[in-house]
């Protein structure tokens, strides 16, 4: 059997994306702890900053309350925000740490929009703001 099939088949721990930064860790635990008894909450941070950056992991007590939450809750607004749920077979220490170069979400770093819940502009924008930044001040000293 697929090592990931099996572990997913045992798991009772999941993923939470697209949260607001704002977001709580008594958040989390108020909207989650309907669908089964909380384990352990670990929230997303930064890599660089440890500040929020959008993302947790709920580990429930057993499968049945995750089965329940990716059921019920995956798509629902915690915070203003639709947030995402997935189960996830292999967490463990460390994987709370932001991935993406800034030491946040990989996935921010593709947003070229403004989200005030997601800190602000995305990491596309900023860079094309970095960009025009640069290229008039260099017209302004030429």
């Amino acid at each position: 059997m697929d090592v990931f099939i099996h572990d997913m088949a045992k798991s009772c721990t999941l993923y939470i994306g697209n949260l607001s930064f704002y977001t709580t860790e008594e958040q989390v635990h108020q909207f989650f702890s309907k669908c089964g008894s909380i384990k352990r909450i670990v929230m997303g941070l930064d890599r660089h900053r440890k500040t929020p950056c959008g993302f947790c992991f709920v580990e429930y007590e057993a499968r049945g309350g995750a089965l329940q939450a990716k059921k019920l809750l995956d798509g629902m607004k915690l915070d203003e925000r639709f947030v995402r749920v997935d189960l996830d077979p292999w967490f463990k220490d460390g994987r709370q740490f932001g991935r993406g170069r800034s030491g946040g979400q990989v996935r921010d770093e593709f947003r070229d929009d403004y989200d005030a819940g997601r800190g602000g502009w995305g990491g596309a924008s900023q860079e094309k703001l970095d960009q025009f930044r640069e290229t008039k001040q260099r017209a302004n000293y030429l």
